[in-house]
């Protein structure tokens, strides 16, 4: 009698804890425990991935951080990322994307439309890419991406998303790795509530690392033979 009085104590409190949880996250997203400094999000060890989020003054969304040590030289990455066409096979709920314009080999502007949760309508954005190529000097290739909402006439049944801007950097390790540092700050536009903004903010940029990842792994960009639009060295 007291093993079933237990079981169903149990049962009764799974919803209860459920609810605490789900509360308890919704706090943090809101950002209710964390001051104007780096919080750890994600530490995935086994893939070299680590991801922050951190409160910034006068702004309702979070800003991100993340981190990564990738498997694959340089090159690879600066090809992966330049194939502006092919994002949406590994750029975080990417169901379009395209080159816009090539100003030069180091300055881009390029178009993405991201899918929405359920409810929402889609968002897309118009990017500004200038390249600061790698030099032995240096020791990286760092890319400066700003949004720019502007460029373009807004489409139809689409949010023009307000900020997109980040740096990437890439640097060079030995034995053919390449650690990535990027840090950033998004506007989706439109009315969004805040705590579903930063959810979508807080699991998107590991995300977006795995894709890379993935990509980096697949082999398909290790064609160096192939001319380049764009300068990742100089």
């Amino acid at each position: 009698m007291m093993k079933k009085t237990l079981a169903l104590g149990l049962v009764l409190m799974l919803p209860l804890t459920s609810v605490i949880a789900a509360t308890d996250d919704l706090d943090e997203l809101r950002g209710s425990n964390d001051a104007n400094e780096w919080q750890l999000v994600k530490n995935d060890a086994r893939r070299n991935i680590q991801t922050f989020s951190k409160r910034e003054d006068g702004k309702r969304i979070r800003s991100f951080k993340v981190d990564m040590i990738v498997d694959a030289p340089l090159e690879t990455l600066a090809r992966i990322h330049f194939d502006y066409d092919n994002y949406t096979h590994w750029y975080f709920k990417a169901r379009n994307s395209k080159l816009l314009k090539r100003v030069s080999p180091t300055e881009v502007y390029y178009y993405q439309v991201f899918s929405a949760p359920y409810g929402l309508p889609d968002r897309d954005v118009i990017l500004h890419n200038v390249i600061e190529p790698y030099t032995p000097q240096k020791g990286f290739l760092r890319f400066n991406i700003t949004a720019v909402p502007t460029f373009m006439p807004e489409q139809p049944s689409l949010v023009r998303i307000l900020a997109m801007n980040m740096t990437v950097t890439f640097t060079p390790l030995p034995n053919g790795k390449t650690r990535l540092e990027s840090e950033g700050y998004l506007d989706p536009g439109g009315i969004t509530p805040a705590w579903a903004t930063n959810y979508v903010q807080r699991n998107a940029p590991y995300s977006v690392m795995l894709g890379l990842q993935r990509m980096a792994l697949s082999g398909e960009y290790n064609d160096y033979k192939t001319p380049l639009q764009f300068k990742f060295k100089e």
